[in-house]
């Protein structure tokens, strides 16, 4: 995991390339459209349970992962599938509630 200072806002960044090019904020039209089903705002790269250990580099880090328990993961595999399939999105939440305790639906 790299370690990638604070976050910039997108429309700063926009700024900035709208200056590099030789013109300002304003001359060029920014439309902001919001969130795109899917999109999130921010990016979880670990579970707070899973951690980081530190390397020799300061800014480089190793995630520890959860050890998963493979036995038993196919049948519930195929059931989220089948879910999935039949188009019961109550029922894939539900599993993936079940299966995945850090899982938290969007809406």
């Amino acid at each position: 995991i790299l370690d990638m200072g604070q976050p910039i806002r997108i429309l700063d960044l926009v700024h900035d390339l709208i200056r590099l090019s030789g013109m300002e904020p304003g001359e060029i039209p920014v439309e902001i459209t919001g969130l795109r089903p899917g999109e999130k705002l921010y990016e979880e790269l670990l579970t707070a349970e899973e951690g980081l250990l530190a390397t020799k580099h300061e800014k480089i880090f190793v995630g520890r992962p959860e050890n998963v328990v493979m036995a038993g993961l196919e049948p519930r595999i195929d059931a989220l599938r089948a879910a999935a399939e039949s188009g019961d999105g109550k029922k894939v939440v539900a599993l993936l509630r079940e299966y995945v305790p850090t899982y938290t639906p969007m809406s």
